[in-house]
């Protein structure tokens, strides 16, 4: 089973290297899709042993993300892992993620913070995450714990189904409600997310929970 990690990148060129090196020790193969960066994101991936998908515009993080599922496909992954390029995520969590995929438990593996004990989250990044968890609920009816994360693994299967059409963060939503829509399995498992200065400056904001709201929204009156 080929399975391949796709790691969306804006500018980050402070950690991509170390977070491309640690998944490749892992032997896995990594896609890093250099969104428009400003920096020598791309350069410096490359460099630690990725292969690079480049946009020449920032097109946002759910554009990236679909640029990667494409070109995992293209590669002939049976798995695709997603992950963040901040170097908030564990390396050595892959295996737990890609495990029950393998044992044909699930379509798509959900990372969990809030499943885990391990994670120290700052007060206000917790009311956002918890924010944006209870509107997908809602949004979707689907009991999921932790919406915006980008730690997941997805099937092959899920990954042909799924298409991201939100460009920005509201593809996290989105990525639930094809779960939902394609009736696909999916079960969570326990992550441990790892809050440094620079990652939790990366992350989002209570300002970019409204805007995923308005996203999601218009994205379901548009269709």
């Amino acid at each position: 089973m080929k399975t391949i990690v796709v790691i969306p990148a804006y500018n980050e060129a402070k950690a991509i290297s170390q977070v491309v090196k640690k998944i490749k020790d892992k032997a896995y193969d990594v896609i890093v899709v250099n969104d428009g960066s400003a920096d020598n994101t791309g350069e410096l991936a490359k460099q630690a042993g990725a292969a690079v998908v480049n946009h020449f515009l920032n097109r946002g993080q759910g554009a990236a993300l679909q640029t990667g599922l494409d070109f995992a496909l293209s590669l002939q992954a049976d798995i695709i892992v997603t992950f963040d390029a901040d170097g908030q995520h564990e390396a050595n969590e892959i295996d737990d993620l890609v495990e029950p995929l393998l044992l044909q438990k699930a379509d798509v593996v959900l990372g969990s913070r809030f499943l885990s004990d391990k994670n120290q989250i700052p007060f206000w990044k917790k009311q956002v995450l918890k924010l944006a968890t209870w509107f997908t609920r809602f949004y979707t009816g689907l009991p999921v714990t932790d919406v915006h994360n980008g730690f997941r693994a997805l099937s092959r299967r899920a990954a042909e189904l799924i298409e991201i059409r939100q460009d920005g963060m509201a593809h996290a939503s989105e990525i639930i409600e094809q779960i939902k829509i394609h009736q696909l399995r999916f079960i969570e498992a326990p992550v441990t997310i790892r809050y440094t200065e620079y990652s939790l400056q990366k992350g989002q904001k209570l300002s970019n929970s409204f805007r995923i709201i308005w996203d999601l929204i218009i994205g379901r009156i548009s269709k």
